[in-house]
């Protein structure tokens, strides 16, 4: 069972996390191909991927928004995940993964539209950043497209890689205390 669509674009359904989207949600989380920038990250057990739905449901309960579960429409197979998250009260930070077979479609780029539009309704007041790593060129793209700008590139704070640079992309300038809360 998968939840009826929070929010849908033209291709995709945005639904709210359940506990039963476990087993779609881990065939991403766990595929190595997705992690390719950040391999520490990759989900070795179903419980960690279980573990992250209940704190994306708890998301959606305090801020009204969160990360959706992304099907194509017609289909009960996820695809991907995406959406908003609150980072210290101060900024959305907008983030997404696809699974590899739907990568390099525009998808991301369609949920990042909607998850603006979103924000800019829930509380137009609170700045949208992408959090992401340098060598991502197809993310710090999609966040180009969807017009947000660059503000912020400095060392990946936690990242066993210590070559690792985090970029700051946001909607506005942010003050000291935003680009803090971007980067907790």
């Amino acid at each position: 069972m998968h939840s009826v669509p929070e929010d849908s674009t033209d291709r995709l359904q945005l639904c709210r996390p359940l506990t039963d989207d476990a087993p779609g949600l881990y065939a991403i989380l766990s595929d190595p191909r997705v992690w390719e920038h950040y391999p520490s990250l990759r989900n070795t057990a179903i419980t960690q991927t279980k573990a992250t739905l209940e704190r994306w449901m708890r998301g959606w309960d305090a801020d009204g928004i969160g990360t959706w579960i992304v099907r194509e429409h017609g289909s009960d197979a996820i695809v991907g995940y995406g959406g908003l998250s609150l980072r210290g009260g101060l900024v959305w930070n907008l983030g997404y993964r696809f699974a590899p077979e739907a990568q390099g479609r525009g998808l991301a780029t369609e949920l990042g539209r909607r998850a603006l539009e979103r924000a800019a309704r829930l509380t137009g007041n609170c700045p949208v950043i992408a959090y992401l790593l340098e060598e991502n060129a197809a993310s710090g793209a999609v966040a180009e497209k969807l017009g947000l700008q660059l503000v912020d590139r400095g060392p990946d704070a936690g990242n066993p890689d210590p070559s690792a640079v985090r970029l700051v992309f946001a909607d506005r300038s942010l003050t000291t205390a935003e680009l803090a809360a971007a980067r907790q």
